[in-house]
């Protein structure tokens, strides 16, 4: 067993490390990892004695490569405290622009606001839909059943074999027929979903709600002077 110091620590006691394994230091004390200068060839030195460690051996951070290693854990927590930050203001934001604000401005039998320093404030009606998974083959025959087969998208695949160009070219029904295994995915584009919906909803036509996961909504809009 090994324990590698990242850093050699002049003047530093560190008998009790020899009761886990014979010790080998990575870098001596004079050198920096953060001098641009070597920063490359003392990396490359790192994992070139880092390439010997298993895991029966140990490793003491200490001097310039622990700092650096402090700081990228300092630094993770503090961006998964800002990410944590930014989902609640998206969703206070969420609330105020989709909920609150169209109410209020609704309540008072407004559909626009100008404010003091120009900006506008409008409103606008907006389209959902999301097809549930389990009614995938439900909605896909509804859209058959009515003529709108042509939003559906087919992506048949399968993997060949180098040398096996000639085979890729053939129809799609022989897969089977020649002993391969074809994946099959058939799937409606998000936005082309939303699309439609937003089109036979605002032509009066009727379609199921719960079938393809609909829902409308108001946002409001904001825009600077």
């Amino acid at each position: 067993m090994t324990v590698f110091i990242t850093q050699e620590l002049r003047g530093k006691d560190l008998t009790d490390a020899i009761a886990f394994g014979s010790l080998e230091i990575i870098l001596a004390a004079e050198e920096q990892i953060t001098d641009s200068d070597k920063k490359t060839e003392l990396v490359d030195k790192i994992e070139s004695v880092l390439a010997k460690f298993s895991d029966d051996d140990y490793l003491l951070l200490s001097g310039d490569l622990s700092l650096l290693v402090r700081q990228q854990l300092l630094l993770e927590r503090r961006v998964a405290d800002l990410e944590e930050e930014l989902a609640a203001e998206k969703k206070r934001l969420t609330a105020i622009s989709d909920d609150l604000l169209p109410a209020a401005l609704a309540e008072n039998g407004l559909t626009k606001l100008r404010m003091a320093d120009g900006s506008e404030v409008s409103v606008s009606t907006f389209y959902g839909a999301s097809i549930p998974k389990e009614r995938t083959t439900e909605a896909f025959e509804w859209l058959h059943s009515n003529g709108f087969e042509d939003l559906i998208k087919n992506q048949v695949s399968t993997s060949f074999s180098r040398g096996q160009d000639s085979l890729a070219d053939s129809l799609v029904e022989r897969l089977e027929e020649e002993g391969y295994v074809a994946s099959r995915k058939v799937w409606i584009e998000p936005m082309t979903l939303k699309a439609f919906v937003k089109e036979q909803i605002e032509a009066g036509s009727s379609i199921p709600t719960d079938l393809f996961g609909i829902f409308v909504g108001e946002k409001a809009k904001i825009r600077r002077k």
